[in-house]
C-alpha cells in the first residue's frame, strides 16, 4: 500500500490543527511523504502555487471563505493555480444537502467525520484510478457529478424521461 502513494503530493485544508495532525498521519501511514498544511484558503492557494499538489484535502468549514467557496475559486478563479486539482471535501457535516452543495461547488469526494483510514484509502483510489472527466455546463464546472456511464446513453439527455433540454428543443426521437 505504502509504495503506490509515494510520489503523491497531497494538500491539506485544515483550519483545526488537531484534525490536520490526524489527517496527516492517516496519509503518512499510507506512504505519502509529501504533505502540505494549510490553514486558510489564502494559505491553499499560495501552496498550490509553489507546490503543485496532485490532491487537496479541503474541510467543509472554514474562516473566512469556507470549503465549499474555496472549491469555487478553484474551480472557476482565473487565478487558479489548477482548476483541475482533484479535491475531496472533509466534514462532520453528513446531511444531503450539504453534500450536494459539496457536489454542486466542484469536488470530487465527499468524507464524512469522524475520518476512517479505510474511507480515506478508498477515496485517494478513486481519485487515482478512476478519475472522472470534468465538464462545464451552464455555472457548473467540475468533476462529472455522473459515477457512472450508462451504455445505453446515446445522446445529450441524462434521463429517457426528459422531454426538453435547456434551450427548449424537444427530444429527438
Amino acid at each position: 500500500m505504502s509504495s503506490s502513494f509515494e510520489r503523491v503530493r497531497v494538500l491539506i485544508l485544515e483550519d483545526n490543527a488537531h484534525m490536520s495532525t490526524i489527517l496527516r498521519m492517516v496519509l503518512q501511514g499510507f506512504g505519502v511523504r509529501q504533505i502540505i498544511e494549510t490553514r486558510d484558503a489564502a494559505d491553499a492557494f499560495e501552496a498550490m502555487r509553489n507546490s503543485n499538489p496532485d490532491l487537496a484535502l479541503v474541510d467543509y468549514m472554514l474562516g473566512d471563505v469556507d470549503g465549499l467557496e474555496f472549491t469555487r475559486l478553484v474551480r472557476t478563479a482565473s487565478d487558479s493555480p489548477n482548476k483541475y486539482l482533484p479535491i475531496i471535501m472533509v466534514s462532520g457535516h453528513t446531511d444531503r444537502s450539504r453534500i450536494m452543495e459539496a457536489i454542486n461547488a466542484g469536488v470530487n469526494e465527499y468524507l464524512a467525520k469522524p475520518v476512517r483510514p479505510i474511507d480515506l484509502y478508498n477515496r485517494l483510489v478513486a481519485l487515482i484510478e478512476r478519475p472522472r472527466r470534468f465538464v462545464k455546463a451552464g455555472g457548473y464546472f467540475g468533476p462529472d457529478r455522473r459515477r457512472r456511464q450508462d451504455p445505453r446513453y446515446s445522446g445529450p439527455f441524462r434521463r429517457s424521461t426528459d422531454k426538453e433540454n435547456e434551450a427548449g428543443e424537444e427530444k429527438a426521437g
